[in-house]
């Protein structure tokens, strides 16, 4: 499913919004979302999971190309993890 076809469905889902209230309210979670992540906060959406934001150390890598090690900094990389409701959907054993 693209960002498209969910402002879609939110639309149709009986809200009252028209397209662009929906694509809206869609963008502003979204946004959210990023924002609470770089603030180092964690997002969790009951029955669907948690967002978090992990610290991954700095590392040698090597340049496939050229061979040459390069030092990859330090940063931090978005992490999701589904709730067991979600888990079970996906592998047909929630109720649809």
């Amino acid at each position: 499913m693209k960002k498209s076809e969910l402002i879609e469905r939110v639309a149709k889902a009986h809200t009252g919004l028209v397209r662009a209230e929906a694509e809206a309210v869609v963008n502003i979670i979204f946004q959210s979302i990023a924002e609470a992540l770089a603030r180092g906060e964690r997002v969790e959406l009951r029955g669907l999971g948690v967002f978090t934001a992990k610290a991954r150390r700095p590392r040698r890598a090597r340049n496939p190309k050229t061979g040459e090690e390069v030092l990859v900094p330090a940063r931090r990389v978005p992490h999701f993890r589904p709730s067991k409701e979600l888990l079970k959907r996906v592998n047909g054993k929630g109720e649809r």
